[in-house]
């Protein structure tokens, strides 16, 4: 009997080692979503290529553009990186990588490729969808032209986790009518003008997810290094400590909601709102590091020419804290990925309950952040709809900072009047801009945005009138004014602009820009 368990035993042994020896002999190579038929790569660059084999396998990759051969080997966790030389932008193009296995990468085309991210407005479909998804503005005729070949598009499946991932789910497109309808309009936009511009092939990473705050597409490192953001941590680890005690509320509340709901039936009233479901910060898509970590760290370091980016609805009740966590954002993504790639972002469209202060924040990123770019839109806002259709106008300004920084289209006039600075003259201040060579214009004919403030900081109504590319603010009721400012409201009406029509972005001389929240 003893002879028969010890044989049995050295069977169960030998198997077991004959299982992990073919596992080990057949580990075949696989690559992570991003890298895989009809991909982009960016054009002149050294391309990152990268995936998971057995350890120390070695590994050959090869392409069709140029023939070289770029070798490397698997380290003892099985992962394996290259980077690869890319030319001019051209294909289709085929990339062959052998180790154990062989993996050929069909229709691959180098050009230009961005990641475009942020909540909602950047989510908002070219077609019509769910809920706030109403499409762009005559959006049946805009899908049936959007046939790209060589504008490739993947999303990023929206995802959860608190921990950085190795993958996302996804897959590349070309651009087709089908494809685009869902597809990010503001991206696609952006895409679609660069090309008709450049000729250039273009790869639009999309990873964005509606109502979510700037933290939770910030790794976590980040946040806790800045003693400004551990609020927002420190924020995030109460709610998980809360949220056993806030589900028994409400399954408590909920039984109450059931049982009044029985009797009002038998009585024929109205019932009472369904309690709230309390959300679990560990699956929430608003915590802190939760898409960065599944959205953002498994694309890293996948060769990227920018990123364009609208977000911050969502943080608009917090915009001192903003003005810290956004541009820690933009330095912790270039880090990351190790290059100091542009980042264009959308100044968040006038609506009523939309703080000027936000926007205001966002101002101050861009005059603080390099390589950046400020687009505003308040001339295209709706008051009661925090998602205006018109996407268009969006991707082309977008593009127009892409063009004039990134294309080399010098002439291209790609931003509205910025402040840049004031001075007092007796009782009038005088207002200097950045980009306003050709003069300034007052669309309507009068400017009726400004208001003026003395050493009290109480903001009255203000007489404005444009002086070449300055405008001279005064009021009769200030006589020894000290700040200025314009369009300082949740709804500001667009009315200065330069002679290229770009509208300028309100601004407060006496805001968050002279007075940074500490």
């Amino acid at each position: 009997m003893i002879r028969k368990y010890v044989y049995t035993a050295c069977v169960s042994i030998l198997m077991l080692l004959f299982v992990t020896r073919v596992e080990k002999t057949h580990a075949a190579i696989t690559l992570p979503a991003i890298i895989t038929d009809s991909m982009v790569l960016q054009q002149r660059s050294a391309a990152a290529l990268w995936g998971w084999a057995k350890a120390g396998e070695k590994i050959e990759i090869t392409n069709d553009w140029d023939h070289r051969k770029v070798k490397t080997i698997a380290d003892k966790n099985g992962t394996w990186q290259v980077r690869i030389k890319t030319g001019i932008a051209g294909g289709p193009y085929t990339i062959t990588i052998r180790g154990e296995n062989t993996i050929t990468i069909k229709d691959v085309y180098l050009g230009e490729v961005w990641l475009c991210s942020g909540q909602s407005n950047m989510n908002f479909p070219l077609g019509k969808g769910e809920s706030w998804r109403t499409g762009v503005f005559n959006c049946e005729a805009e899908i049936a032209k959007a046939n790209y070949t060589t504008i490739r598009l993947f999303t990023v499946k929206q995802e959860v986790a608190n921990e950085p991932q190795k993958d996302v789910k996804g897959k590349w497109n070309s651009c087709t009518s089908s494809v685009a309808a869902g597809f990010s309009a503001v991206a696609y936009y952006f895409a679609r003008e660069i090309q008709k511009e450049t000729g250039f092939p273009i790869g639009l990473i999309h990873s964005s997810w509606g109502g979510t705050p700037a933290e939770s597409w910030t790794r976590k490192d980040t946040l806790q290094g800045n003693h400004a953001l551990l609020p927002i941590l420190q924020g995030y680890e109460e709610a998980i400590k809360k949220f056993p005690a806030d589900e028994k509320a409400y399954a408590v509340e909920l039984e109450k909601w059931k049982r009044g709901l029985d009797s009002i039936t038998q009585q024929g009233g109205k019932a009472t709102p369904m309690p709230k479901k309390p959300v679990d910060p560990l699956t929430d898509s608003k915590s802190p590091s939760t898409l960065y970590n599944a959205m953002i760290h498994p694309l890293i370091p996948f060769t990227i020419k920018g990123v364009i980016w609208y977000q911050g609805e969502s943080n608009s009740d917090r915009p001192c804290e903003y003005q810290k966590l956004f541009p820690a954002l933009i330095n912790s993504w270039r880090k990351e990925w190790n290059t100091d790639f542009p980042f264009y972002f959308v100044e968040i469209a006038p609506h009523y309950q939309k703080i000027p202060e936000i926007r205001e924040a966002q101002l101050y990123t861009y005059k603080t952040v390099s390589r950046t770019g400020l687009v505003v839109i308040t001339d295209y806002g709706d008051s009661l709809n925090i998602h205006p259709r018109n996407k268009e106008v969006v991707g082309h300004r977008l593009a127009l900072w892409a063009l004039a920084k990134d294309y080399g289209k010098k002439e291209i006039v790609y931003s509205g009047p910025i402040y840049r600075s004031m001075n007092i003259e007796g009782n009038k201040v005088v207002i200097h801009f950045d980009y306003a060579d050709g003069g300034l214009v007052a669309k309507e004919g009068t400017l009726k945005e400004f208001a003026i403030a003395g050493s009290d900081k109480q903001f009255m109504k203000a007489n404005a009138t444009i002086e070449g590319d300055k405008v001279i603010v005064w009021s009769d009721m200030v006589k020894q004014p000290e700040a200025v400012r314009f369009g300082w409201r949740n709804f500001p009406h667009a009315e200065l602009y330069n002679k290229a029509g770009l509208p300028a972005s309100p601004f407060s001389t006496g805001g968050l820009m002279a007075y940074p929240c500490q």
